[in-house]
């Protein structure tokens, strides 16, 4: 693929892909948990009502991250948690409220995901984050991560229900199966591009689990914290990483 020139990686609106990134994706997903299930569950709303509400916002946060001229780390990240919170939703309206059950739910997301990078590289030639420059580009960004954030949902609730893995043990698998996109990442010659997306999307059920071991019943396999504190204290967190450790636009030298 031709090298983008100064100015078209200057147009970049996506963070450049690095430790940080990865830190506060999986801050991000596991946020997503908490704070789905606050609105959905403590707050007693509702799977569908919570999905309108956290949907809403998602397109809210797109557009205007589509109509920004840069990158803007911030409304980045708020749109990637507006996204997660939705996925959270979603998933669980899906799998819960209408019936269609965790595995299905996984398997016709996972269709959907990879339908969505199939459209993408057909329409653009490629699926790499470096290409994110442009409105087609980003709306295919967009609508691959909203598909990654329902699955991962709706795979992590698979894997520590009814695989029987519990909440802890879903999330040593899922941060397990990340060590080894990493090794590959670095010691194989995959396709980067490809390990990305799957890095992405394995974010995901590992943040679900994670979240759901701290927020859900003792007697359920998880530790009984409140869902608004542990929502809060992520945010804190996610919030000091942005003020801390500051971010720039990908390239098309580092993104992947």
């Amino acid at each position: 693929m031709p090298t983008a020139s100064p100015a078209q990686a200057a147009l970049s609106k996506v963070p450049e892909v690095t430790f940080v990134f990865w830190l506060i994706k999986i801050a991000a997903t596991t946020l997503g948990e908490t704070g789905g299930d606050t609105v959905s569950m403590t707050m007693g709303l509702g799977y569908l009502a919570a999905t309108g509400i956290f949907a809403a916002l998602l397109i809210g946060f797109v557009a205007w991250q589509m109509a920004a001229k840069r990158f803007h780390p911030f409304l980045y990240w708020a749109t990637i948690i507006a996204s997660t919170t939705a996925g959270t939703t979603m998933a669980d309206f899906a799998d819960r409220s209408i019936g269609i059950g965790y595995l299905g739910g996984s398997l016709l997301l996972l269709a959907c995901v990879l339908g969505s990078l199939a459209a993408w590289h057909f329409t653009l030639g490629t699926i790499s984050v470096r290409s994110v420059r442009t409105p087609k580009a980003e709306f295919f960004y967009w609508l691959t991560i909203t598909f990654s954030q329902t699955l991962g949902t709706a795979l992590g609730d698979w894997a520590a229900d009814t695989g029987g893995l519990g909440f802890g043990g879903g999330a040593l698998v899922f941060a397990g199966a990340l060590l080894v996109v990493v090794a590959a990442y670095y010691w194989t010659r995959l396709s980067h591009v490809a390990l990305f997306w799957v890095a992405f999307v394995l974010t995901r059920p590992l943040g679900a689990t994670l979240g759901d071991l701290f927020d859900k019943p003792v007697a359920q396999g998880g530790l009984a914290f409140s869902r608004p504190l542990a929502t809060a204290v992520l945010a804190a967190f996610i919030l000091i990483c942005l003020i801390a450790l500051p971010q720039r636009a990908a390239d098309a030298e580092t993104a992947h």
